[in-house]
């Protein structure tokens, strides 16, 4: 689905399904160096079983034009237009990474638009290494390279993960070369930039007031299971999930149990 937001031409993946505002609606975004296309199968799956479903295209990734939003704040203020351009007044949020930390800024800034909150690969402070930061400015091949090895937990996915001869890490390394292509030049340090430099998510997660899931990766080295610890501290009724056996690319390493949980989450009571 194309949408004008903020002059620029929007792109929002519905899951196979044309969006319906009067359903409950999902709102899934995605990390640095990607597009809507990392949640397939959960946003699948959504939609064919109830939800209005939106996996976002930030500007300047996939197919959302525009100059990549170079803060936190901006990025969820962009979710909030988003929201606003298909008329739903309150959703929940599911942010991988970087998208966690925009989903859980817009938890805190416009609580009433929020009904869920699910902080998938979270952490905070998101901080990133001066060596990875300096490979994403001047050496982006060896970044993607370097941040698909540290993402996944064995470099020898089982066969059926998530289907006979799919190769998790390569298909992940296209998706960031692609993304690349397609974007402003040095999108994968303004996203990192965008990560190293929040620093409201303390008191972003003590405003929150909906339910919230953090969901984990218990072999993450990207955010480690315990970099998400004071998140699921300070946001009151925070409940944590570990995917046993899943790095930093929960998703795509571990597809079905991602969306047990997540499905499972929204349907609560």
């Amino acid at each position: 689905m194309l949408l004008r937001i903020d002059g620029n031409e929007a792109y929002c993946y519905t899951g196979g399904k044309r969006f319906d505002a009067s359903l409950p609606t999902v709102v899934f975004v995605h990390g640095a160096q990607n597009d809507h296309s990392v949640w397939a199968l959960q946003t699948r799956y959504f939609a064919h079983h109830g939800y209005g479903v939106l996996a976002v295209d930030f500007p300047g990734h996939g197919r959302s034009a525009g100059p990549a939003l170079t803060s936190i704040e901006a990025m969820s203020a962009w979710l909030q237009s988003l929201l606003d351009a298909v008329g739903v007044e309150r959703a929940m949020l599911i942010g991988h990474s970087m998208g966690s930390l925009a989903a859980l800024e817009t938890a805190a800034s416009a609580p009433q638009r929020v009904a869920r909150l699910a902080l998938v690969g979270t952490a905070y402070p998101m901080r990133v290494s001066e060596a990875l930061l300096d490979a994403a400015l001047h050496d982006e091949a060896r970044a993607i390279d370097m941040v698909n090895i540290w993402s996944h937990s064995t470099m020898s996915p089982k066969p059926s993960c998530p289907a006979p001869g799919f190769n998790v890490i390569g298909a992940s390394r296209r998706l960031m070369q692609q993304v690349s292509q397609r974007g402003p030049d040095h999108l994968f340090h303004t996203d990192f930039s965008v990560c190293n430099a929040y620093g409201n998510g303390e008191a972003a997660a003590a405003a929150v007031r909906c339910p919230t899931l953090l969901l984990l990766g218990s072999r993450d080295m990207m955010t480690p299971p315990r970099a998400a610890a004071g998140l699921g501290k300070a946001i009151a009724g925070a409940r944590t999930c570990r995917i046993e056996g899943s790095g930093h690319a929960l998703m795509a390493e571990q597809p079905d149990a991602v969306l047990e949980a997540l499905y499972g989450f929204a349907r609560e009571d």
